[in-house]
Formats: structure tokens, C-alpha cells, sequence
């Protein structure tokens, strides 16, 4: 999302800040963890949208506190090692032994 134009009205830009904000904290996570080929979004992508909202300087103090809470999971995230796919527990083929397996068992 592009900044924030300053058109609005202090109240309607801090909702929208707000609603921003919201969005972000409820997809950033989910978007990073992604699926098989990596993350969905880079955490380049959510500094960057991260920066914008501060750039707009008309952060409330509760804004700027959840902003860099987002900053520090960003960081958290970059630092820690992402689990490589073949260090995870394998699959099993069957849960359940297929019906009739033991050839000498009768019915």
C-alpha cells in the first residue's frame, strides 16, 4: 500500500492508520510463514509498509508502540534459522497397516 496521503482529517487518518495497522498484524505473520516455496510476502515488503506509516508522522503513542512490536516479530523472524524442509519429520506413508497385510491371518 502506498503512504498515506495527509488530504484527511486528523481523525479520519488515524483510523486509517489504524485500520492499516490492523491488517497488517493479522496477515504479516501468516505471510512469512507462507507455504512449500517460501514466504508469500518478504519481510522486506512489511519493513518497507512498516516505515511508511511511521514516515506519515502522525502516529498516536498506542500506533507507534504496536508498529514497533511488528518491527521487533520482523527482526525475531529474520534472526532465527527458517526450519529447512528436509530437517523436518518425514511423513508417514499409512497410519493404519493396510487391510489384509498378514496373508497367514484367516477370517
Amino acid at each position: 500500500m502506498d503512504q498515506i496521503p495527509n488530504t484527511h482529517s486528523g481523525s479520519a487518518q488515524a483510523t486509517l492508520i489504524d485500520r492499516d495497522i490492523a491488517h497488517i498484524a493479522r496477515v504479516m505473520r501468516t505471510s512469512l510463514r507462507g507455504d512449500l516455496a517460501g514466504p508469500i510476502l518478504p519481510p522486506a515488503y512489511w519493513r518497507k509498509r512498516l516505515h511508511q506509516l511511521l514516515d506519515t508522522g502522525s502516529l498516536s503513542h498506542a500506533q507507534l508502540c504496536t508498529v514497533d512490536s511488528l518491527l521487533l516479530q520482523l527482526d525475531q523472524y529474520e534472526a532465527e534459522p527458517q526450519k529447512a524442509w528436509d530437517t523436518l519429520a518425514p511423513a508417514t506413508a499409512a497410519l493404519f497397516p493396510p487391510p489384509f497385510a498378514d496373508s497367514n491371518r484367516q477370517l
